[in-house]
């Protein structure tokens, strides 16, 4: 084997042999060739072989499916790439303390299922519906790893952990919910060992298979494509999803009060472009965001004066422009005047956040919420009026997920 193969025959040889997994090639094949023609290859070679696999027209749904696989065929290679994060504030660090917490969790379940269930199937289940129960926390590290990780990796190029990795930690919730939906119903022993090989086994497995995707292919390539002030931003947004199995460190809480106080997240209007904290919007875009909501909104400033209201396509009361500076007071009959004031004074006491209301308006339920705006310090900047027909929200049922769309 040439000892220093380059960069690019590495990755042509690496995605044909994964090419051949797809296509009938078996896993020890794979290895004797990976060891042979390979031998030693980074997490972040791998993600980018995945995502250029993803680049040339391999589904992510193809590349889910065999990830498992290639996880096994890398393991001993990566294995050998140690990468720490020691600093206690860094995303990672914390991302990598859940997984030892997961894994103290996924632990404990393959102890209570060493045990018969002969011995007593109702203790059993108690035992382990207990523990699924505590580990449906592994959501929270999911989420925070793809709301934050995920679109950070996708400014840089990076589609492939979305596209992915976030279907491989949606088997994990399915198996889990399945897991939950279906333990109360067991009353045999037969039944408790065909549903630990259903739902139990591949919960264990694929759980502990994406704490090593996390590990070896997700964290290095993150730490390696990210910069200082991505992971500061992460950082700071990681409050606000939360954590699970661990306590925010102090020094973290720390930092972020010390990013709260320098940072600074005031809204700027540059070259026809409004940037916001959360991100920026053009102003055509802005415009036809706001008349598209679902719902009415006016805004009244902290002199009580009317400076804006949307002008969507089914109104619930009419607007019209003539009210844009004119005091809020004058937009009511004289009878609600005073609610109004009361409602107002309130909000610029501090004693209320919000105040809603709810009626039947010509065959329609109608739901009105007046909120309190608030800067950072707790300055009360004005009010907004959110009103909205809720007569179909009232009559729905069940649920409707995204992908029955695609029915």
């Amino acid at each position: 084997m040439e000892e220093h193969i380059n960069k690019e025959a590495k990755t042509e040889v690496m995605k044909d042999i994964i090419r051949g997994l797809h296509t009938g090639l078996s896993v020890e094949e794979a290895k004797n060739r990976f060891e042979k023609e390979i031998g030693n290859i980074t997490s972040t070679e791998i993600a980018e072989i995945e995502q250029s696999l993803i680049n040339e027209g391999i589904s992510p749904d193809e590349i889910k499916k065999f990830c498992n696989v290639h996880a096994l065929l890398f393991h001993e290679a990566l294995e050998k790439e140690i990468i720490q994060e020691t600093s206690a504030s860094h995303p990672i660090y914390l991302f990598k303390m859940e997984n030892r917490e997961i894994e103290k969790r996924t632990g404990k379940l393959k102890k209570v299922l060493e045990k018969t269930p002969k011995s007593g199937v109702p203790s059993l289940k108690e035992k382990v519906k207990e523990i699924l129960l505590d580990l449906k926390g592994i959501e929270r590290h999911y989420e925070r790893k793809e709301q934050l990780l995920f679109p950070y990796l996708e400014r840089y190029g990076f589609m492939g952990p979305s596209k992915v990795m976030w279907g491989k930690d949606n088997e994990v919730r399915d198996f889990l919910k399945t897991a939950l939906a279906e333990i109360d119903d067991i009353s045999t022993s037969e039944a408790f060992e065909s549903f630990v090989e259903k739902n139990l086994n591949p919960l264990i497995e694929e759980g502990e298979g994406m704490i090593f995707k996390e590990e070896n292919i997700l964290f290095p390539t993150s730490l390696e494509k990210l910069s200082p002030g991505d992971w500061i931003e992460i950082l700071r947004e990681s409050g606000d999803i939360g954590y699970v199995y661990i306590e925010t460190p102090g020094e973290t809480e720390a930092l972020m009060k010390e990013l709260g106080e320098a940072l600074s997240e005031e809204p700027t209007f540059q070259d026809g472009v409004i940037h916001l904290p959360s991100g920026n919007f053009q102003l055509t875009e802005l415009t036809h965001m706001l008349n598209a909501l679902p719902f009415d909104i006016t805004f009244v400033d902290k002199d009580d004066t009317v400076q804006y209201f949307t002008e969507g396509r089914d109104r619930i009361f009419l607007r019209t422009r003539a009210i844009i500076g004119r005091k809020v007071q004058n937009c009511h009959p004289p009878q609600s005047v005073d609610v109004v004031e009361q409602i107002l004074t309130s909000f610029k006491d501090g004693k209320k956040d919000y105040v809603d209301f709810w009626l039947n308006l010509e065959g329609k339920q109608v739901y009105i919420r007046y909120l309190a705006i608030r800067d950072k310090g707790g300055k009360y900047l004005g009010t907004v009026e959110i009103t909205q027909d809720i007569t179909e929200i009232k009559t729905l049922k069940g649920e409707k997920r995204l992908l029955d769309e695609r029915d």
